[in-house]
């Protein structure tokens, strides 16, 4: 993952992930938090800003995240009242821990960082924003597009701030040619306007695609699962 290398090299230590639902965005937050865990000795503090989606959200697998050291932030809700969790602006500001931050969904989800982004060190902030070509939202460049300028208006962010992440997945059944096949379409439709830092595979499919070595991969765990799956396997 040499993109993420330079970008903590060159003193990052906030990481702010965005994206719609289904993106793959919590997935992405959980594993680079871990990622971040296991190869710094810095503190590293998850918040989940998702306010309103009921299914897979972080805080489900903060106990894991917990046993492995990183810090859990999130607030309780009832029912589908917006929440928001405190403690964000101090731990943003400290340059000695990491904070990643998984800011739920669409420009409603956007408008939870609105308030914190004047505040912090923009310069040691790098946003995060997931792409799927296999999502309507961001099948083409039109819809990208539109959702990026309702997503920028409410957060105070600047388009030029933003480093995209292509996350091509179908979820659990995703194939190897799939991927390609996603990354290849997304590549055709932002490479022109904006660079993608890295795209993300499900771990058990890496070896297939590393054949593109122009890529850089970053391979997920996947720690969100369905309640039913959940249940089975129980």
């Amino acid at each position: 993952m040499e993109s993420i290398k330079k970008l903590l090299e060159t003193g990052n230590h906030n990481f702010v992930f965005l994206g719609e639902a289904g993106s793959g965005k919590s997935e992405i937050a959980i594993n680079f938090a871990l990622y971040l865990k296991k190869n710094s000795s810095r503190e590293v503090h998850f918040f989940d800003m998702d306010m309103t989606k009921p299914l897979f959200r972080s805080r489900d697998v903060c106990r894991q995240l917990e046993a492995e050291g990183i810090q859990c932030h999130f607030e309780e809700q009832f029912m589908d009242a917006p929440t928001l969790v405190g403690g964000v602006k101090a731990l943003l500001r400290n340059e000695n821990c990491y904070v990643v931050m998984d800011v739920g969904g669409d420009h409603i989800g956007a408008r939870s960082i609105g308030g914190f982004m004047p505040g912090i060190n923009r310069c040691h902030t790098v946003i995060y924003y997931v792409l799927n070509a296999f999502r309507p939202w961001s099948c083409d460049i039109e819809h990208i597009d539109g959702t990026l300028s309702e997503i920028l208006g409410v957060s105070h962010i600047e388009i030029g701030e933003l480093h995209m992440i292509n996350n091509p997945n179908f979820g659990y059944s995703t194939t190897a040619a799939e991927v390609l096949e996603g990354c290849e379409r997304m590549s055709g439709m932002v490479s022109s306007y904006i660079p993608i830092d890295f795209s993300c595979v499900q771990e058990g499919l890496l070896e297939q695609v590393r054949q593109n070595q122009e890529i850089q991969w970053m391979p997920l765990h996947l720690y969100l699962s369905y309640p039913w799956l959940t249940e089975q396997a129980e």
